[in-house]
């Protein structure tokens, strides 16, 4: 029988960590095809099944000044028909070969997806080569898509969180495009399904693309198969624009958006910092998983566990292909805003004046680890893992040699990251909130300026 005093060890000692797992690499292929599109394959041959992705390195940022949202809207609207399949044919289609289809864009990307069963692998290819080729854009899916989309942004426009990440990036990029979020509702209304169309024709070309296939095959048959699929592909590389550089922040500043009646303040800070390329990426992710990454973290255990502020915040170092940038968040309740601001910056300062502990440093770099193993165990996992590799166009042993890097690290690469990337001192700062709760407590943290729910500045 257990005692008392046994059930107490057993709830405040955890098991120890087994030893990590090795990962079995699987075979990979790279090919770029005449027209430029660069193939990838992964043979996994545990499932009988193919999963694949078509990106397009174009996305809502290269047209964030003309038309916010844009890229985001072609996609949507890609899959509801081409020159010789209209929707139905496309829904009857993926039901005959047991398929799953979808299409998304983000800053710097547009993609078709689709997966299935292996012995369908051409017709799946075949059905995304028509997508990628001949969309034909119906006026009625258009105008079906563009409705929906409104109403999804009047509901956006309601969201605590979603108004504090416009705001901030606004705050953080400028005149970048990485700045515009989301479209105005005015703007999203104007859209018109030429506009969509010229996007399409503009941007989803061969010589900006990259194909990657994980999946029960043959690397050499599957390539084969490719080629005649989408060897004719041909169009003309898009001119990538240039962007201006973020601006310089210097100080704190507040940007209070004001919605009345609220009882909870949506807090959110941020700073510019690095994407993956940069040397310092393995050292920022570990410096950030110890701060507010994970569970286990210094922020939960501060404003979770021990002051009971909120459920759960959190930071992120969020990596774009031109930029990134870091970002600490919670959602507390009015009466604790600047309780929850100071917290945070302390437990920043803290990051940046102490090295971690030895215990910290180990329990993150298993976390780190363990999360990347799992992450890559399954084909839409490994798919996704690759798909960072080529779209952000890192080291081809990228993938087999994260553990390694992340193993490597010690407490005093987690020091020099924090006093690099973690800067307090010029932080930026965004609260969404009822301003008559939280605006004495906002001036506390530098200068205050408003605006309303639609992005206006108030005067």
């Amino acid at each position: 029988m257990t005692t008392p005093a046994a059930s107490a060890v057993l709830c405040v000692q955890p098991p120890a960590l087994g030893p990590e797992s090795p990962v079995d690499w699987p075979k990979r292929t790279v090919r770029m095809l005449p027209n430029g599109l660069q193939v990838v394959l992964v043979e996994s041959r545990t499932f009988p099944k193919i999963s694949a992705q078509l990106y397009f390195r174009s996305g809502n940022a290269v047209v964030a000044h003309s038309a916010p949202g844009l890229a985001e809207m072609t996609a949507t609207v890609v899959r509801t028909g081409t020159a010789t399949r209209p929707s139905r044919r496309i829904e009857e289609d993926l039901r005959r070969m047991g398929a799953g289809l979808g299409t998304h864009a983000g800053a710097d990307s547009s993609a078709i997806s689709a997966s299935g069963l292996a012995e369908f692998s051409s017709g799946i290819l075949e059905l995304m080569a028509d997508l990628a080729r001949h969309a034909s854009f119906p006026e009625d899916e258009f105008e079906r898509e563009r409705r929906q989309r409104l109403e999804e942004l009047k509901i956006e426009r309601t969201t605590p969180g979603f108004l504090a990440s416009e705001r901030l990036r606004r705050v953080l990029f400028g005149a970048h495009p990485y700045a515009v979020v989301a479209p105005t509702e005015e703007q999203l209304a104007s859209f018109t399904r030429d506009q969509l169309a010229h996007f399409y024709h503009k941007h989803y070309v061969p010589a900006e693309s990259v194909l990657i296939v994980v999946g029960d095959f043959s690397a050499d048959a599957m390539l084969a198969q490719i080629e005649k699929i989408f060897g004719a592909w041909k169009a003309p590389k898009p001119e990538a624009p240039a962007s201006p550089a973020p601006p310089r922040q210097s100080g704190r500043r507040v940007h209070l958006v004001h919605m009345p009646g609220t009882v909870q303040t949506q807090v959110l800070l941020g700073n510019i910092s690095i994407t993956r390329r940069d040397p310092d990426w393995y050292r920022l992710i570990l410096a950030n998983s110890i701060f507010g990454g994970a569970f286990h973290s210094r922020l939960v255990i501060n404003i979770r566990e021990q002051k009971g502020y909120t459920y759960s915040p959190g930071s992120g170092v969020n990596a774009l292909r031109q930029q990134g940038y870091f970002t600490v968040r919670a959602a507390v309740r009015n009466d604790v805003a600047a309780a929850t601001l100071t917290e945070m910056f302390y437990e920043m300062d803290r990051m940046r004046s102490l090295p971690v502990t030895a215990e910290e440093l180990d329990s993150a770099r298993s976390y780190l680890t363990g999360v990347f193993s799992l992450g890559v165990a399954t084909q839409d996992g490994l798919l996704g893992q690759l798909s960072t590799v080529y779209l952000d166009q890192l080291p081809e042993d990228y993938l087999e040699t994260y553990r390694e890097e992340i193993r490597a690290l010690t407490a005093a690469d987690v020091l020099a990251a924090a006093r690099r990337y973690f800067d307090s001192a010029n932080a930026q700062i965004v609260l969404v909130g009822d301003r008559a709760q939280i605006g004495e407590q906002a001036a506390l943290f530098g200068e205050v300026t408003e605006y309303d729910a639609k992005g206006n500045e108030v005067v």
